[in-house]
């Protein structure tokens, strides 16, 4: 009976590769900020985008999208961000950055053309609603590492507003655009760091109106056509 339990379990996580995705991504939120000080906790947190790059790469191997392309953006962009936590370079860091940025939007693209794929909402496609969005966060939060690289200063903040931004801060803009929710303190100051956010907010509102939307619709939808039970005796 044990072994069938177990079993049953690991049927349900590999049939829902989109929730185990989104709950590992949420982790990674929590756990990031005590991985920013040290060289040690940079080379943790690098491997720790290793599982979610990983983890990504099995959410979208079933989609119409083909897998080989985000498989080498993964492995290319993990191995340089590895790399440069342990000896660190501008132009390595810059590699990476942009190669992660492309892997995680095309990351999310996949997952967006799974969740067109049919007509009919899936448990584990209303878990890639969630999923997609941390992508494309964490996409653009690369984009931004992008443009404070090739122009420091992009971005200032209420604490050190001369330095350049962390991850956290980064991820933590890129999530309070995307969401539409403003209430991040770092802010662009620079015409091109400006540009880029403008963009992401605009992703934001279409992810919702687009996808979102799209997803409740359908479960509505199917909802009313379902068939009802017939009426009991007490119910007559």
């Amino acid at each position: 009976m044990r072994v069938e339990r177990r079993h049953g379990v690991r049927g349900r996580i590999a049939s829902h590769p989109s929730a185990v995705l989104l709950l590992v991504q949420l982790i990674g939120v929590v756990i990031y900020p005590f991985m920013e000080d040290t060289t040690f906790g940079r080379v943790a947190f690098e491997a720790f985008g290793v599982l979610v790059i990983g983890l990504a790469i099995w959410s979208v191997r079933d989609t119409p999208v083909p897998t080989w392309i985000v498989i080498i953006l993964g492995i290319v962009a993990s191995a340089l961000s590895i790399a440069d936590a342990i000896n660190h370079s501008p132009a390595m860091e810059l590699t990476s950055s942009v190669l992660h940025a492309l892997f995680y939007f095309y990351a999310a693209g996949s997952l967006m053309v799974y969740m067109l794929a049919d007509r009919y909402v899936t448990t584990d496609e209303l878990y890639a609603v969630g999923a997609t969005f941390t992508l494309v966060a964490w996409g653009f939060a690369y984009v931004f590492n992008v443009v404070q690289i090739l122009q420091p200063g992009s971005f200032t903040a209420l604490v050190h507003g001369s330095v350049p931004r962390t991850w956290m801060e980064l991820l933590f803009l890129s999530f309070t655009n995307l969401s539409s929710t403003g209430l991040s303190d770092v802010v662009p100051i620079t015409p091109h760091a400006r540009s880029v956010v403008m963009i992401e907010q605009l992703a934001g509102l279409a992810y919702v109106a687009l996808f979102v939307s799209r997803l409740v619709g359908l479960t509505i939808s199917r909802q009313m056509n379902e068939p009802k039970a017939p009426a009991g005796p007490d119910q007559a």
